[in-house]
């Protein structure tokens, strides 16, 4: 069935993206409400999805293998939701970050097409569209990132941009060869026909190579932690929350939809869970080093994206009833860590707005002159550690779960050490923050600074740890229907 919000949701950004450009000195109030209306679409496009089914849209009547189709199904939808309440969280919050008309002119038209770029590849349909976002995403993330200023800023946007194109080149050759060996780059069509032969094996090692650069999997996060937390707060909230977050998306796809003729006897899966422990347990080693609180927060998302890895090798040997609960499990975590993230990077730039700096030892008295800060900041480490009711703990209990019951207890330890470690920094940085210094109590420093990152924190704490349940049956329905 068509759905004109599975257009909605790329166009209106889009749009809005070139009326920023043209409308320089309206550029704030045009992105806040192309953002409101993008959330809006994605609202309906998840009620089409619920009500009709997976959705789809040939662009200009030309199907798979000639055209652009967009494809969505449960999976998809709950990710354009994610990416779209955080763009206008952080795009609310952008409004003071950037006072002046001047920054605001370079900063939404780059934000709008960052959000296009989003959009558009949760829903592409094929191989090489998929490439063109993964490009859109790159250039104007790159380009955010190097908006902070100063040396490092633009030096650390600068490796993210060699480094992203790396990765693009390596999907891009890794898509060639599935053409040069299937004859398309549909999706469906390519996974129809996949053997487990020497061509497939390759395009399947070159595809994850470029994925796990751009998502920064250990070995390949050196790039992640200086640009991440030399970026302005809006963006390195977006950048740690759904821009890594959309290269794990499509590895997840493929691995669900793409890879599995090829991928059968299952090495893969644990070469790319034992990546993922290591990145646990050096993300969240590091984050407790870290002397900058954006920097715990850059180097605690290399742990986090471990944690997603971990799933991959539990599903390989999941049967069908288990496997539905873990890829349940993945969305859910996935998801609060992106609302969590993104909550403590605002907080990080209210932080460095009213102290003039974000070094953790010279943080008290912080929980007395921004108390709701502070608050945020408590929830969002309890979403970090993975403590009820937030969503990371049901992630982390099913991943228990299912270790156990595969009889790969290793995980188990690796999930525990973690977890511990992830209590030593959040407890480090907290432990600071409350400690007493004298100060003028102030209840509310900005709403427009500390509402959003409260909105988006209760989110990953409260919405999608009481409500998992129901995202989970509802998304365990749909992709089970897209035949995955």
């Amino acid at each position: 069935m068509m759905s004109e919000a599975l257009l909605g949701v790329i166009a209106v950004p889009l749009l809005a993206s070139l009326l920023a450009v043209l409308w320089g000195k309206r550029a704030h109030q045009v992105g806040v409400v192309a953002l409101a209306v993008s959330v809006t679409m994605a609202v309906m496009l998840a009620l089409q999805v619920s009500q009709y089914g997976v959705q789809t849209l040939a662009a200009g009547g030309w199907g798979a293998g000639l055209g652009i189709v967009l494809y969505a199904d449960g999976l998809a939808v709950l990710m354009v939701l994610m990416a779209s309440m955080v763009m206008l969280g952080a795009g609310v919050y952008a409004w003071q970050y950037f006072p002046d008309v001047a920054s605001r002119a370079h900063f939404w038209p780059l934000w709008l097409l960052l959000a296009t770029a989003l959009n558009a590849l949760f829903v592409a349909g094929d191989l090489f569209n998929i490439y063109v976002t993964l490009e859109l995403l790159g250039l104007s993330a790159a380009t955010l990132a190097g908006l902070g200023g100063g040396r490092e800023a633009l030096v650390s946007a600068l490796r993210y941009l060699l480094v992203g194109l790396v990765g693009s080149m390596l999907y891009l050759v890794g898509i060639g060869l599935l053409y040069a060996g299937y004859g398309s780059l549909d999706m469906r069509q390519v996974a129809a026909v996949m053997q487990p032969e020497p061509l497939a094996w390759v395009a399947v090692l070159l595809l994850c190579a470029g994925l796990m650069l751009k998502m920064a999997l250990f070995p390949l996060h050196f790039w992640l932690p200086p640009a991440h937390s030399n970026a302005p707060a809006p963006v390195s909230a977006v950048l740690s929350a759904l821009v890594v977050k959309a290269a794990f998306y499509l590895l997840l796809r493929f691995w669900l939809e793409l890879f599995p003729p090829v991928i059968r006897d299952g090495w893969l899966a644990d070469a790319l869970g034992v990546l993922g422990a290591i990145a646990v347990l050096w993300g969240a080693w590091s984050a407790l080093r870290a002397e900058r609180l954006k920097l715990l927060a850059a180097y605690s998302t290399v742990a986090q994206l471990g944690y997603l890895m971990l799933f991959l090798p539990l599903l390989a040997v999941a049967d069908a009833a288990s496997r539905e609960v873990l890829l349940g499990a993945l969305v859910v975590f996935a998801l609060t860590h992106a609302f969590a993230k993104s909550a403590l990077f605002l907080v990080a730039g209210t932080l460095l707005h009213h102290a003039g700096h974000d070094r953790i030892r010279e943080l008290g008295g912080m929980a007395q002159q921004l108390p709701v800060a502070t608050f945020v900041m408590a929830l969002a480490g309890i979403a970090l550690i993975g403590l009820p009711p937030s969503g990371t703990f049901i992630g982390k209990w099913q991943l228990l779960v299912a270790a156990f019951a595969s009889g790969q207890w290793w995980w188990a330890v690796v999930i525990a050490v973690g977890t511990l470690l992830a209590s030593a920094y959040v407890f480090r940085l907290l432990g600071h923050v409350f400690g007493h210094l004298p100060a003028v109590r102030v209840s509310v420093v900005s709403l427009l600074r500390e509402a959003p990152a409260l909105l988006l924190v209760l989110v990953a704490t409260f919405g999608l740890g009481l409500g998992a349940s129901g995202i989970w049956h509802w998304l365990g329905i749909r992709v089970m229907e897209a035949g995955l």
